[in-house]
C-alpha cells in the first residue's frame, strides 16, 4: 500500500536546491528543480553517501563523497563510480504542501 506524506510547503526550498527529509525511518533527498520537485533515496548507491548534501547541477545531484551524479527525474547513475540506480519517489504539490509517496 502506498501513503502520501506531507514533507515541506511549497516556496521553502528554493529552485537549485536539495533538502534531506525523513520518512518512516528513511532519509530522502528532495530537489527542486526549476519550480518541479523530485525525491529519490538519499544514499548513495556506490557508497552510502548522503546524496541530498550534494550540490544539484541541472537535474543531476553529486554525491559529496567521490563526485558521482544521479539523475533526480529517473534515479540513474549518471557517471562512475556509481553504476547502480537510486530509488525515486512520487511527488505532488497539493494545497501548498510538498508530498511525497512512500510504498510500504
Amino acid at each position: 500500500m502506498a501513503d502520501w506524506v506531507g514533507v515541506a510547503r511549497e516556496g521553502e526550498i528554493e529552485p537549485g536546491r536539495a533538502v534531506v527529509v525523513e520518512v518512516g525511518g528513511r532519509r530522502l533527498a528532495l530537489c527542486n528543480v526549476e519550480g518541479q520537485y523530485y525525491c529519490i533515496d538519499d544514499v548513495c548507491t556506490h557508497d552510502g553517501g548522503p546524496l541530498g548534501e550534494g550540490e544539484l547541477i541541472e537535474d543531476r545531484i553529486e554525491c559529496p563523497r567521490h563526485g558521482a551524479l544521479f539523475d533526480v527525474k529517473t534515479g540513474r547513475a549518471v557517471t562512475l563510480p556509481a553504476v547502480l540506480p537510486v530509488d525515486t519517489h512520487e511527488v505532488r504539490v497539493e494545497g501548498g504542501e510538498i508530498k511525497i509517496r512512500i510504498d510500504e
